[in-house]
Order: C-alpha cells, then structure tokens, then sequence
C-alpha cells in the first residue's frame, strides 16, 4: 500500500466535507456538522486561516484526511501542535494510513519547534485508544476538557 500525505488545497474543501460529514456519523454527530463548502473554502484555506488541512491517499486515491493548527504553552514558552481531525475510511484502516500521518505531524511539529503534538478522543473510541497508546502518546487524565457555544457562548459575549 503506497500512502503519501500532501497539504490540501482549497480545491479539495468538497472531498473534506465529505470526510468530516464520515468522521461526524462515526462520532455520532452528523447532526452537529454545520459548515459547508463555502465555509470551508473562506476560513480552512484563507490566507490567514486557523487552521491547515492535510490529504491522505493510497495510489492517488484519497481516503482520509487531517486538520491542525498550532497552539501556544505557556509552561513550555513555546508553540505546540494541536491535530483537530484524523479519518482514515474505514475500509482503509489498518494498513498504516493513520500511523503515516501522526508521523507527518510529528516530523511538521518538531521541524516548527514545538513542545507538545496533541489532540482528543472520545472517550467511546476504544481502537483509536488503543492505537495512539500503541505509539507512546498518553491521556491527560487530569485534564478536563470544556466548551462554549450556542446560546452559552453568546450569553457571556454579552454578560
């Protein structure tokens, strides 16, 4: 299986929405993808965008993708990767795609200088426990994750 990694571009924002709207039913929360192309197109590839996409394929053909963007640590004084998304189809899981690509970000975080290389996981997915285990990467149990949106977030914007 040839696996190559290329970064996207703002011509694959379709296929991305497809692989997010996977990713999102797989996750149990088709129901909270809310972008579309446009949106995708205006913020993931503006020139000053949050975030960058990466597209996976195996012989040519795309079959996952990932999102990152750089955080900051103010324990480290250094900037940090954050990945957001990683989705291997399913029927491509299993060959290396996956590993491939945590080994892209990897080599991307240490060449930019950062500290740390993380993301989340719900809590459910035990395979993609086990495999991030499987590479050294740790849980940070002492850590609780929050969030804002919706109504909450536009409550206090406004308080």
């Amino acid at each position: 299986m040839s696996i190559s990694i290329r970064p996207a571009t703002s011509a694959d924002a379709p296929l991305i929405l497809r692989f997010i709207t996977d990713l999102a039913i797989y996750e149990k929360a088709e129901h909270e993808v809310k972008t579309d192309v446009a949106g995708l197109q205006a913020t993931l590839f503006a020139a000053d965008g949050p975030a960058s996409a990466l597209i996976v394929e195996h012989d040519g053909q795309p079959i996952g993708y990932a999102v990152y963007f750089y955080n900051y640590s103010t324990w480290l004084g250094c900037k940090g990767l954050y990945l957001e998304d990683l989705y291997i189809s399913p029927e491509s899981r299993g060959a290396g795609a996956g590993k491939a690509t945590l080994q892209y970000l990897s080599r991307l975080a240490v060449s930019e200088g950062c500290g740390r290389f993380e993301w989340s996981v719900l809590d459910w997915n035990q395979p993609a426990i086990d495999f991030y285990q499987s590479l050294g990467a740790r849980p940070q149990d002492e850590w609780v994750g929050y969030r804002l949106t919706g109504e909450a977030l536009q409550r206090l914007a406004r308080s």
